[in-house]
């Protein structure tokens, strides 16, 4: 395996694989980054380890695959983002970084937010997309995942205006978090027994949740999070105009992305290949944690 080529440009990349093989884009959601896998023992682990990797259904002994790191519109002397990003200004700063490569065409597999910017960039550039398989993602934001968000971004402002950043940023991602798997996982998962305090108590769910954001929070500034998150609620294509071949990939219990929307966006594409629904707990994460369920998907999708 060839070592990965990063570049520190407007958008910044790792590019793994054999010169002259099919490149494949692996986008995910807001928190990944172009580091799609752990390639070598001695680098971090991937953020989609287990989908991507050598023998993985995306293997990058026989395709090039590419990682990029999502714009975020800077940061304003408020701590707030400096300017709106949209799935489509990503998808354009995709292709001008496809061109610096001298690459014509790629599949896209995007997941969550990735799925966003791969609908965007199959709707504006269907001509540099041979394939587009889409994750836990639609059309247009859900009004119900838009308020979640919404409310998440207005925790994270007052941390700001008060000073306590970090503190608004761990809880606004544990109430993502709460968005992101099901109530059937988090039934099975928690005992949901009181720790009694003197004059409170803490649940098993309330220190996972805390931890999970706590994580989140160390690794993202609060104008990267909020630049991405409104990103995902400015989100709207036009199916019909997607003029490549798709395959629509749907997780039971998805609260951000419900069955019926994902059903609407495969009945209004004009070059639908595939729709399915992975039968899963998981919920909108479905994608980075059923590795086993979602590989032959992904080898139909790219491989018909």
């Amino acid at each position: 395996m060839t070592a990965p080529a990063v570049s520190s440009t407007e958008m910044p990349y790792e590019l793994v694989g054999p010169a002259h093989t099919p490149v494949v884009l692996a986008l995910g959601g807001i928190s990944s980054s172009r580091h799609v896998a752990q390639w070598r023992p001695d680098e971090p682990p991937g953020w989609w380890d287990g989908v991507v990797g050598p023998g993985a259904a995306l293997d990058a002994t026989s395709r090039r695959i590419l990682g990029v790191d999502f714009l975020d519109g800077g940061r304003a002397p408020d701590g707030r983002p400096a300017r709106a990003v949209t799935t489509t200004d990503q998808a354009h700063s995709i292709v001008a970084l496809l061109d610096q490569l001298e690459i014509d065409r790629i599949d896209v597999v995007g997941a969550s937010y990735g799925g966003m910017v791969g609908l965007a960039l199959g709707e504006h550039w269907p001509e540099r997309i041979r394939r587009l398989v889409v994750i836990s993602a639609a059309h247009e934001s859900h009004p119900m995942a838009t308020g979640l968000r919404a409310m998440q971004r207005r925790i994270v402002e007052l941390g700001l205006d008060t000073q306590r950043a970090a503190e608004a940023m761990t809880i606004a991602r544990g109430v993502a978090m709460t968005t992101y798997r099901t109530a059937e996982e988090f039934a099975a998962r928690f005992d949901n027994t009181p720790h009694l305090k003197e004059r409170s108590a803490e649940f098993d769910v309330e220190r996972y949740l805390l931890h999970a954001g706590e994580k989140f929070a160390a690794r993202t500034p609060p104008e990267r999070f909020l630049a991405l998150s409104l990103s995902c609620d400015l989100h709207r294509v036009v199916p019909e105009r997607i003029d490549v071949p798709v395959t629509v990939i749907a997780a039971r219990g998805d609260t951000l992305v419900p069955a019926w929307q994902t059903d609407e966006l495969a009945r209004r594409l004009p070059r639908l290949s595939a729709a399915y629904t992975l039968d899963t707990q998981f919920g909108h994460d479905a994608f980075l944690l059923e590795a086993p369920k979602l590989a032959p998907l992904l080898l139909n999708a790219l491989n018909d």
